[in-house]
């Protein structure tokens, strides 16, 4: 769009460490869509897609059996995922709840210092150094965009 100091829509290829590659796709001018953020991770054995539209939801696809729908709160999901689970199965909870998971647990992490004991180790939360490397990231694209799109390796951060 004229005017934009950022295209309101873009594609980025990754590498990530290990080997795996990604896409990353966000746009601005998919019509019809309200806030259509998801995630698909395609592995050799299953593959994953969630959609934050239908947050409580996790679609698992397998090569030779139905896909499964997981939803947040159950049994069957990791303890990490059950943690962070504040209402029962089929009640709905998202965004808000969000927000008070990552105020959780920065508060968790607050706790320890204050008591001088160390963190605990399955804090989850975005750090300075998560940000930092995210912001690093956004450099990183907006560089490859002004060299016509080439390939930039990302900074070590």
């Amino acid at each position: 769009m004229k005017g934009r100091l950022l295209d309101d829509d873009g594609n980025v290829l990754v590498r990530y460490k290990g080997g795996a590659k990604g896409i990353l796709h966000a746009s601005q001018i998919c019509v019809g869509d309200e806030n259509n953020l998801n995630i698909r991770v395609y592995g050799s054995k299953a593959s994953l897609e969630w959609h934050q539209e239908q947050p409580n939801e996790l679609v698992v696809k397998y090569p030779d059996k139905p896909r499964e729908i997981w939803t947040r709160g159950n049994g069957y999901l990791a303890d990490q995922s059950k943690k962070f689970a504040r209402t029962p199965p089929g009640h709905p909870e998202g965004y808000l709840e969000a927000f008070a998971n990552i105020y959780q647990e920065a508060f968790r992490a607050i706790r320890a210092e204050v008591s001088g004991k160390a963190q605990p180790k399955d804090l989850d939360f975005p750090t300075i150094a998560d940000g930092v490397y995210g912001m690093a990231f956004i450099e990183t694209v907006v560089k490859s965009g002004k060299l016509g799109a080439k390939w930039v390796k990302f900074p070590t951060v």
